[in-house]
């Protein structure tokens, strides 16, 4: 009677994290911090709150399904400003998908690209190993195989595009690459683009670059798949990134990011929401293009980041393998058992985090996050340092 696509799946994490940590009882006098999810706990920009009550005659209209003009023109400037794009490069009108949520554009993207057959064979999603959930949810849903990527710190975190084989390539309909990565905030730099991007061109596939964490950052800006495609000549053909107000300006119940590139795959998604899709109510329509034409909140968000990284740097030193990343707000710290890490964690601490063995599949050689721990750097400075010294006596 129900889809038995998603059995083979290896859990969803943070079912799986609460049945670790539910017949543990934390200590009494600790308050619990959770730092096991990427929910960006600092202060909603004004602009966001004062644009969205501005707004408030809006909610009693249904909002168009592709967005409003205003809203695809604000993210095809602020596309072309970030990653130095020539001005005609994207057009509002057949390059951008505005999303209610860029998790559920992920999910939705491969319903609308992966066929039934490819090359007479079972289709392919490709992904990396270690993973944002959501690549391997939308793979199963879409009834594609999985194809796992292995990454490792020995692969600079990033699929080794020598690895590939060319058949599974032919096979491939969709592959994921997140950039800067979840959870070990590698970027990709701009050779590797350009590799990745000609390989998508040569074998046929969708190129989908999940970009989300691309405005946190400590130091040079990430390059952007886009960047890649302009030195190609400009062309976005088997291109899509995908972009999040969530992450960059702290409004994770926003529910607000967008999809860009390749006009026939922006086209195919528009199809999929159409059917299935939420519109985006007008309101949060008005506050999305006010958020993506201002930078200002938008560097007080990554001065915050970039604070609670150096508090991480003074506690935790050159242990559990610590690294400041290129991108993002995660630590990939190697603690050994990421799974005995989390519950001594929650056990002697009241800190939750998330065993990397959850955010990976078992694969030759043993499941690639099993050693790691991914803490979660979402909340004002104080309360990290608070996580990360409770973190830093327990794991020593």
């Amino acid at each position: 009677m129900l889809n038995d696509r998603p059995d083979r799946l290896g859990g969803y994490p943070f079912h799986r994290l609460t049945r670790l940590l539910s017949a543990i009882e934390p200590p009494a006098g600790l308050a619990p911090l959770v730092m096991s999810v990427g929910e960006p706990q600092l202060p909603v920009p004004a602009l966001a709150i004062e644009t969205l009550h501005r707004n408030d005659a809006l909610w009693n209209k249904y909002p168009p399904m592709a967005g409003t003009p205003e809203l695809r023109e604000a993210i095809a400037g602020w596309l072309t400003r970030r990653y130095h794009l020539p001005a005609t490069m994207i057009d509002p009108a057949r390059h951008v998908a505005p999303l209610v949520g860029t998790r559920e554009g992920l999910m939705q993207l491969a319903l609308a690209v992966v066929p039934t057959q490819k090359n007479g064979k079972p289709p392919r999603v490709c992904l990396p190993n270690p993973f944002y959930h959501v690549y391997a949810g939308a793979a199963a849903y879409s009834g594609a195989e999985l194809g796992l990527v292995p990454t490792s710190r020995s692969t600079g975190f990033l699929p080794d595009l020598d690895a590939l084989d060319a058949k599974l390539l032919d096979q491939t309909a969709l592959f994921y690459l997140c950039s800067p990565s979840n959870p070990q905030g590698t970027v990709a730099d701009i050779a590797y683009f350009k590799r990745l991007i000609g390989l998508a061109r040569t074998h046929d596939f969708v190129l989908a670059v999940d970009e989300c964490y691309a405005e946190i950052y400590d130091g040079a800006a990430p390059i952007g798949a886009l960047e890649a495609c302009r030195e190609l000549g400009g062309s976005l053909d088997h291109v899509v990134v995908l972009h999040s107000l969530s992450k960059r300006s702290s409004v994770p119940g926003l529910r607000s990011g967008f999809a860009a590139g390749d006009a026939d795959v922006i086209k195919a998604l528009l199809r999929v929401m159409d059917y299935g899709g939420g519109g985006m109510p007008l309101p949060v329509q008005a506050t999305a293009t006010a958020l993506w034409q201002d930078e200002a909140h938008v560097e007080a968000v990554r001065q915050v980041y970039a604070e609670n990284f150096r508090i991480a740097e003074r506690i935790l030193g050159n242990r559990f393998g610590f690294y400041r990343p290129a991108g993002g707000f995660f630590l990939w710290l190697d603690v050994g058992d990421g799974v005995e890490a989390a519950a001594s964690l929650w056990r002697e601490g009241a800190v939750r985090t998330l065993p990397g063995a959850y955010l990976a599949e078992d694969a030759p050689g043993g499941n690639p996050g099993a050693a790691y721990l991914r803490v979660a750097l979402v909340h004002p400075p104080e309360t990290t340092e608070t996580g990360l010294r409770r973190l830093a006596q327990i794991l020593s």
